[in-house]
């Protein structure tokens, strides 16, 4: 038997060996469903899949993004000092 400990703000705190087996780290979601298995009720966990760096590409908003990021680096300093030369009207 697994224990989850509730903390005091209604957070659960899971044990490691769950965590790997699930494959689950800081900062990930977990789902909690209530579901009948073998006519019994029964709470399920299941982790929300993480998006790859390649699933964002198709998302509409970072299509606005992709002007400022093409042939630069892709490290923050980079895209701040694009966004800025932008919004100054500088050549990208």
């Amino acid at each position: 038997m697994t224990t989850i400990k509730i903390t005091s703000k209604r957070q659960a705190t899971l044990p490691k060996a769950l965590c790997d087996d699930m494959q689950v780290q800081p900062g990930d979601s977990l789902v909690v469903e209530r579901r009948q298995i073998e006519n019994e009720d029964a709470w399920v966990i299941r982790p929300v899949p993480r998006l790859s760096d390649s699933d964002f590409c198709g998302l509409t908003w970072i299509g606005s993004l992709k002007r400022y990021a093409i042939g630069k680096l892709h490290d923050m300093a980079s895209v701040r000092r694009s966004i800025e030369e932008a919004r100054r009207g500088e050549k990208r």
